[in-house]
């Protein structure tokens, strides 16, 4: 059964496909050559730029690579680059994390 996709995460993919589509003709690539650095289909990178939810994880990384901007993706998910991560930071973190 398929999880139903939230409207803030719709949102949020469709906002990160537009950003990717800006970077790719920043670079004055066409998406069939995108598409050739990462080694995926030119409709793959046409459902990322369009916010399609479903796309790989690898391939968005792998996206991110090729228009320089992975080392951006990675900090930007960084805990300790947040004021909650860096208060935290002093705490031991538990192994695990049980629900």
């Amino acid at each position: 059964m398929k999880r139903p996709t939230t409207a803030k995460t719709k949102l949020a993919a469709r906002r990160i496909g537009e950003n990717i589509s800006t970077w790719r003709k920043l670079y004055n690539l066409t998406s069939q050559q995108l598409a050739d650095k990462t080694a995926v289909s030119r409709s793959t990178i046409s459902r990322l730029e369009n916010g399609d939810p479903t796309v790989s994880l690898e391939t968005f990384l792998n996206v991110c690579r090729a228009l320089n901007c992975l080392d951006a993706v990675v900090d930007a998910t960084d805990p300790y680059e947040t004021d909650y991560g860096r208060i935290r930071a002093d705490q031991s973190l538990p192994q695990r994390v049980r629900g």
